[in-house]
């Protein structure tokens, strides 16, 4: 074995240590896409805790799987080296709920939940807890298996390595267990096993390197964490390789605390170039992450990137459309930035596309899902979602100049939409509102009353209650965070279960909330719409509704009558009892409003407004640069010389810049370019000329503009040339 690199972290007092390590311990584990940019992320399959005895004999933790067999034959560095083959079972196999081992240093190794892994924000994904990817709705069970790669019985696994560790070569077993670094009272060493696939990033450049699987595991009391690589051959068989192990310790010595790499064979490291790289960059650049992440303790309240989906599966249709529509970018019509917006649309598409995906999977249909996306913009998602084969339609109050590149299968339309009982979609599966602004908390309300089996899916970005400005009611949080948990909270007041996901996009609001069950049966539709009405009216028409500042309204749910202000200045226009009786159908159980929803929501102008002096008219910025010209000359310093040119304000930050004074070039020009072509087009009189008292400082045959009406020479009209047939 070899050490790599070593780094001393800074910790006076010990106040982030060793609770730190473990942090920063979590974010490579989990999410190591953080400082390995050629990943795309993990898949955590399996946690399980196994205790390992300075004997050599492994022994389950209670309740945990069958009793091992004894430690064999160690493996050590030589060629035929690892354990033997196991085979996987089908289902996971036991051990898959959540670790339990000694408190102190359990409580040591939890920490805080990490959020988007941009290197800014890479201080929050420190404080990460390490947790098993769930499947929805069943806490406590590992994720299953995706495609070509179950989940493994990890259990089995740690067992059949376990055995091979126990031969006379204890050079493995020692590597693993760091002796004399920390003995337990009862001589028996707690681990904490994690099994893991990690997957690289697509490339359409190179081979697509498939997904590896590794085996974590964490001596929490020891302060080491060892990374195994996993291979199966063509039966399913795991094992574990004795190449490309390594392992990060924790020490302490001399009252300073030191951070290390270690690998196992150095002799035995292949670098990939993805998932295992060299030896240099783990002691280099992941050393110097784990060092700074290890004491840096800022909170994030934000969920991991991409955790209601297959990380697999969407990267393989990010990369796919990504080269499908990459062309747009070259095309791009608007003003706004094509990178940005192409790529940002590309991947919410690849989110939505697997996200419905794995919905139709859980229910058994295999229609794919309609959608109406409220205030599209561009149109480009509505246009990637329809070639990609689901049936739907964007909405927006202004019309795009790309619109017209889409074609006739992309439908888009131009109107405005006023939250009311004739904008509701009975018939459509999904809502989506990416940066839908002013209709942004009114999507899961149109979503609810559309129909019981209508979801949503909103991309909060600017700031805006049912009617105005969103003001938060809690200093203690960010706006945005406060934003994201009113529009958390509306789809709560709508009867959805609202669950909350970071998308991997190009901008800093990446937050996305989706409902897509309800929390109340089909027969509850009418009551629960009366809890909507009050609910929304208590965010408009009592004093303390955040539009006036006081303290935030009752919680969803609230017993009939229990809201005040039902009879303030901004009550819904509608009646509270709506039309759906306990019995009807399912398919059309919806609570339509009479007329408005909200008195007072204004959407936004069809004319977009300009805020910068593009649109001004040119008489009226003629007469400004006329003004700002006469006061600077005006205070002029008196006595200059009569062949100095009237510069204005010398003494102050701004002058008239004297076209004589250019500034050094880099390069020396050909003397053909210094002066101006005989065939330069004077189309404009020099202002110099009309209206500065000593006239302009450069020569006629110099100026780039006319100097007199006689200068004048418009620039010809050239005729385009007719395509040759």
């Amino acid at each position: 074995m070899a050490e790599v690199a070593r780094v001393v972290v800074s910790d006076p007092g010990s106040r982030m240590l060793p609770g730190g390590f473990w942090a920063a311990v979590a974010v490579w584990v989990e999410k190591p896409q953080v400082a390995n940019k050629r990943l795309c992320g993990v898949r955590l399959e399996a946690r399980r805790s196994v205790s390992l005895p300075k004997t050599g004999h492994t022994h389950p933790r209670p309740n945990t799987g069958p009793e091992p067999e004894s430690l064999a034959e160690a493996g050590g560095c030589g060629p035929d080296s690892g354990p033997g083959p196991i085979r996987r079972s089908s289902d996971g196999g036991p051990g898959t709920g959540p670790s339990a081992g000694p408190e102190q240093g359990r409580q040591e190794a939890q920490g805080r939940r990490q959020p988007e892994e941009e290197p800014g924000e890479a201080v929050a994904a420190a404080a990460a807890t390490p947790q098993l990817s769930r499947t929805p709705g069943q806490p406590g069970k590992a994720a299953a298996g995706e495609g070509d790669l179950p989940a493994a019985d990890l259990g089995s696994l740690w067992d059949a390595f376990a055995r091979s560790l126990a031969g006379d070569n204890r050079e493995a077993l020692a590597f693993l267990t760091r002796p004399g670094a920390g003995s337990p009272p009862e001589g028996r060493l707690e681990l904490d096993l994690v099994l893991r696939t990690v997957i690289p990033k697509t490339n359409p450049h190179c081979p697509l390197r498939g997904p590896r699987r590794e085996m974590v595991v964490q001596d929490v009391l020891n302060g080491a964490v060892t990374f195994l690589p996993l291979e199966e051959d063509d039966e399913g068989n795991l094992k574990v390789k004795m190449s490309n192990v390594y392992q990060i310790q924790l020490s302490h010595s001399e009252g300073e605390w030191f951070i290390s790499v270690l690998i196992f064979c150095p002799e035995r490291w292949h670098s990939d170039g993805t998932v295992y790289p060299k030896p240099t960059w783990l002691g280099e650049e992941l050393l110097a992450k784990l060092a700074r992440w290890c004491v840096e303790s800022r909170q994030s309240g934000f969920k991991s990137t991409l955790s209601l989906i297959s990380i697999m599966k969407y990267s393989k249709a990010y990369q796919a459309l990504k080269e499908k529509y990459k062309d747009m970018v070259k095309v791009w019509p608007e003003v706004t930035d094509p990178e940005k917006f192409v790529y940002e649309d590309v991947a919410i598409a690849a989110y939505l596309l697997i996200l419905w995906e794995e919905e139709r999977a859980e229910r058994g249909e295999t229609a794919r899902q309609s959608f109406v996306d409220l205030g599209c913009g561009n149109g480009l998602l509505v246009h990637i979602l329809s070639n990609e084969g689901h049936p739907g339609r964007g909405i927006d109050v202004r019309r795009r100049k790309i619109w017209d590149m889409y074609g006739p299968q992309t439908r888009l339309e131009e109107s405005a939409i006023t939250p009311n009982d004739k904008t509701l979609f009975p018939d459509v599966d999904w809502l989506i509102g990416n940066h839908s602004d002013e209709l942004t908390p009114w999507i899961p309300v149109i979503a609810a009353r559309s129909s019981y089996d209508c979801r949503f899916f909103v991309l909060p970005c600017c700031f805006f209650d049912f009617v105005g400005k969103f003001q938060r009611m809690q200093s203690s949080k960010t706006q945005y965070r406060g934003y994201l948990d009113f529009i958390t909270e509306v789809g709560s007041a709508c009867g959805f279960h609202v669950e909350e996901d970071c998308l991997r996009i190009p901008s800093t609001k990446r937050v996305c909330l989706i409902g897509k069950s309800r929390t109340y049966p089909p027969t509850r539709e009418a009551s629960v719409d009366e809890e909507r009405t009050r609910y929304i009216n208590s965010r408009r028409g009592r004093p303390g509704s955040p539009c006036s500042g006081g303290p935030a309204p009752p919680p969803p749910g609230a017993a009939p009558g229990s809201a005040p202000g039902l009879e303030g200045p901004g009550a819904l226009d509608a009646q509270p009892g709506h039309a759906a009786e306990a019995g009807a159908d399912q398919q059309g159980l919806r609570a339509p409003a009479e007329g408005l929803w909200l008195s007072g929501f204004h959407p936004r102008e069809k004319a977009e407004r300009l805020r910068n002096c593009a649109a001004l008219p040119q008489e009226f910025v003629d007469r400004v640069v006329l003004q700002v010209a006469h006061l600077l000359l005006g205070r002029s310093p008196a006595g200059g010389s009569a062949q100095a040119w009237n510069r204005g304000v010398l003494n102050g930050r701004v002058r008239i810049r004297d076209w004589r004074e250019e500034r050094p070039r880099k390069q020396e020009e050909p003397e053909a370019k210094r002066g101006l072509s005989p065939d330069t087009f004077k189309t404009r009189i020099c202002w110099f000329f009309a209206h500065h008292p000593d006239g302009c400082v450069l020569p006629a045959d110099c100026c780039p503009f006319a100097h007199g009406p006689g200068e004048l020479r418009p620039a010809p009209r050239t005729r385009k040339k007719k395509p040759a047939l």
